[in-house]
């Protein structure tokens, strides 16, 4: 089925066509790891991996890399403020590399929490150095690069297609940009690629290089990286909205100008923010920090975090509330709820997944999901196969499986609980009796049925997912 993807670059809906036929390269943004990730980082890689499980699902073999930031980052994304992880270590008294090990590894704990899928290639940037070098001195012998302060910057006036991903107004960044703090830019977008004279004296984190010893700027990793493991050229590269006016523009501007290929990425995904209680872009430093521990330690499940999510759209903002989430909580325990009784209705046996096309609910599922990652729809479809009351218990546990490959939300564990009891054949039998009376609304009949069911020792729960199968204690 044909995928069609919002591309950035461009701003319209686009059908995506693979470099290699039937093989995608991906990269995504990795973390900072100067901190714990909060739910709003955590919101842009659930986004990611249903990216990455509908390609899979529709018969693509992806390369998924993704970065470690553990050095370059500064707390501003022009160059400015201090470096991320310095600035922890100072805080803290540890060295900044334990502090990106212990960041990371928390990373992880919340990333494979989540049933994300890990990128076939992680690569923190401190091992990745000698990339970053080689590529600055692409960009030197192509021209596009000056020495002032002892610093390494990138000309944006060497590259005339700079700022199209954000479309910036080139004419205009010269005379309409305050007053940067860097004096030594000539234009105010400049961007360091190699720090050699850092105001904070010695870092820790430094290495030696043609420019001196020094460390290496933030944008230069993942054009070094997602290059090394994916090409000159590569099909999509992800991210959060706020990476588009800097950072991912700084990443095109370098990557071009070094192999004079256009594009270098074909699409550019980007995820929306997730809206703190105040109605202001969740942040670190916005007061509103939250984190998955944090949600865990008040009775949360990790994956009602990944349900709240598939709720709205990737470009649409998200509003945080305990409330919604409470909500998100409800409606995945009903869902677990309903499995398990299907299960039991089917003899407690978990089917085979479902194959492509078996029924309508596939069908929409599939053109769904193909349509930009139209989650909302896609867990409707999800709920109209449970309620579809012409599908067996079977059949409806084999779709489940099918759009689970998508969802992510280890639904086939809800059928193996031990609450998945047999059912006997003969109230399993009165069960689907009672759903065709209510289909032909012979609400009389319905009613004898269920009291024959409760006789049996087993009582119908009419729920908005569906009946409701429970032994009587």
């Amino acid at each position: 089925m044909p995928i069609r993807l919002y591309n950035t670059m461009g701003r319209r809906t686009e059908e995506f066509v693979p470099i290699v036929p039937g093989q995608v390269g991906l990269y995504t943004c990795g973390p900072t790891v100067y901190d714990y990730a909060h739910i709003g980082n955590l919101r842009t890689y659930i986004f990611e991996d249903v990216l990455k499980r509908v390609l899979l699902h529709n018969g693509y073999k992806v390369r998924h890399v993704m970065n470690i930031t553990d050095v370059g980052h500064l707390t501003g994304d022009g160059d400015e403020g201090q470096d991320k992880l310095e600035k922890k270590s100072r805080e803290t008294g540890r060295s900044a590399w334990d502090i990106a090990a212990f960041y990371t590894e928390a990373f992880f704990k919340d990333y494979d929490s989540l049933n994300i899928i890990r990128p076939d290639v992680i690569c923190p940037a401190t091992r990745h150095i000698g990339d970053m070098i080689g590529l600055i001195r692409r960009l030197e012998k192509g021209g596009h690069t000056y020495i002032a302060g002892g610093n390494v910057y990138f000309s944006i006036d060497t590259f005339p297609d700079y700022g199209k991903l954000a479309n910036l107004n080139l004419e205009s960044l010269q005379s309409g940009a305050r007053i940067d703090i860097d004096s030594n830019k000539r234009n105010p977008k400049d961007f360091v690629l190699w720090f050699t004279n850092s105001k904070f004296g010695n870092q820790e984190m430094m290495w030696d290089s043609p420019w001196g010893r020094g460390y290496p700027g933030w944008h230069i990793e993942c054009s070094a990286m997602s290059m090394k493991y994916l090409g000159e050229q590569f099909d999509i590269h992800c991210g959060g909205i706020d990476a588009i006016p800097v950072h991912h523009t700084n990443e095109i501007a370098q990557s071009e100008a070094a192999t004079g290929k256009q594009p270098w990425v074909r699409y550019w995904l980007h995820g929306e923010f997730l809206l703190s209680g105040k109605g202001s872009k969740m942040s670190k430093s916005s007061g509103e920090f939250l984190t998955l521990p944090l949600l865990q330690s008040k009775g949360y499940d990790s994956l009602d975090w990944r349900y709240f999510c598939l709720g709205a759209h990737y470009r649409s903002q998200l509003q945080f509330s305990y409330q919604a989430l409470d909500s998100a909580r409800a409606a995945r325990k009903s869902l677990c709820d309903r499995l398990t009784a299907l299960t039991a209705l089917n003899d407690g046996q978990v089917p085979l997944k479902a194959q492509r096309g078996e029924n309508r609910w596939l069908d929409d599922f599939d053109a769904d999901t193909a349509s930009d990652l139209n989650m909302p729809k896609a867990m409707a479809d999800l709920w109209g196969l449970l309620k579809d009351e012409t599908l067996t218990p079977a059949q409806k546990l084999s779709g489940v499986l099918y759009m689970d490959e998508v969802l992510g939300l280890k639904l086939e564990g809800a059928m193996k609980t031990p609450q998945a009891e047999q059912i006997p054949q003969e109230v399993a039998d009165l069960l689907q009796q009672r759903a065709e009376a209510k289909k032909n609304r012979d609400w009389a009949a319905a009613d004898s049925v269920r009291a024959r069911i409760e006789a049996l020792g087993y009582i119908v729960k009419d729920t908005p997912q569906g009946p409701k199968l429970e032994k009587k204690v």
